[in-house]
């Protein structure tokens, strides 16, 4: 009955993740520019007509119709075919660790951070309008298993610890350091994973951003010390690996 159970969260997780990648590639391009998201109808934005449901069905619509619009022939964004892909790819990586319901809320948390990290990447954004969520959606998993506690002290920790440094660091060089949406990204790892994770989460993005800088070196483009980097998408991967495998040392 158990191996039913995880089917079914597993055929749930990946049927629904096309779907959901869709929809996050239509948010990071409407986002920045302010346009509403769950509102307006999709449509092609070269042509402005209007899509039918033949044209909105994850990943077979964009390989029949050649990844461009049937109507003018506009290319339609290649993200759309990438994040359709990644997403049931991430819910089935998340139901292969944690094979039943935990996985799949495990496979909510990747698609929250996906797009965020998705965001900071290209725009150096982490909107409150989706971390604030992802952060009550940690503590409201936390408060169904019992350990709202330790993940609102996570959360806490997490937030102080960011702002404060970004206060501090304000303060020395007299400009930015990180971004505020930081802050909060860390406080919903720590909602997600716990106050015992939050070093777990660091590490794995000071290293992950530390190689990306030395990637970069290699590809001849060096980062300068006033050079931004998307903190953000780092912090995602910490949280994301963190949340899937354990705290280190401790799994």
């Amino acid at each position: 009955m158990d191996l039913q159970a995880d089917l079914a969260w597993l055929f749930a997780a990946v049927a629904l993740g096309p779907f959901v990648g869709s929809f996050l590639g239509l948010m990071s391009l409407r986002l920045p520019d302010g346009r509403p998201v769950a509102l307006a109808r999709s449509a092609c934005p070269a042509c402005e007509r209007r899509l039918g449901p033949i044209d909105l069905v994850p990943v077979l619509s964009y390989l029949a119709l050649r990844g461009r619009c049937r109507t003018c022939g506009a290319p339609i964004p290649p993200r759309y075919l990438v994040l359709e892909l990644a997403c049931p790819a991430l819910a089935l990586w998340s139901m292969l660790v944690h094979p039943s319901a935990e996985g799949f809320l495990g496979a909510l948390l990747a698609w929250q951070l996906l797009l965020l990290a998705l965001l900071d990447a290209e725009h150096f954004w982490l909107p409150r309008a989706l971390t604030l969520p992802l952060l009550v959606s940690g503590l409201a998993v936390a408060a169904a298993q019992g350990l709202l506690f330790d993940h609102a002290l996570g959360a806490g920790i997490g937030f102080a610890g960011l702002s404060l440094l970004a206060l501090a660091y304000r303060h020395l060089r007299g400009r930015e350091g990180l971004g505020g949406g930081d802050a909060y990204l860390l406080a919903g790892g720590g909602a997600w994973c716990g106050a015992i994770a939050l070093p777990s989460i660091l590490l794995i993005a000071a290293a992950s951003g530390l190689a990306f800088v030395l990637m970069q070196r290699l590809r001849g483009r060096p980062a300068g010390l006033d050079q931004p980097l998307p903190f953000g998408v780092f912090l995602a991967a910490g949280t994301w690996l963190t949340w899937l495998y354990g705290p280190l040392g401790l799994s």
